[in-house]
């Protein structure tokens, strides 16, 4: 048990901190159990969301999430359900002077 006030703080920090991060891989493996159960362009987005959810919050490394995107992208087509596409927003080609 800490004693020093800056260390009961960190032990606090802690405990919510792995609370979050159990909630975010959870979330993952819940998007992922649905992804296999019935690979759909919807799952596919949504695992991809939640991977790079858990990127930006710093549980993953980008490259693991960007590897385990690729292999469920190869079971996808192997199965024949489109990956989702992004969608990026027009830029205007007119030049303002």
């Amino acid at each position: 048990m800490p004693i020093i006030k800056s260390a009961k703080k960190a032990a606090r920090q802690a405990t919510k901190r792995n609370a979050k991060n159990l909630e975010i891989k959870k979330n993952i493996k819940s998007a992922l159990k649905a992804f296999r159960a019935n690979p759909t362009a919807e799952n596919m987005a949504k695992i991809q969301s939640e991977y790079d959810k858990a990127v930006k919050k710093g549980l993953l490394k980008k490259n693991t999430a960007s590897r385990r995107k690729s292999n469920l992208a190869k079971i996808s087509k192997a199965l024949n359900a489109k990956p989702a596409k992004k969608t990026a927003a027009k830029k205007s080609t007119t030049k303002k002077a």
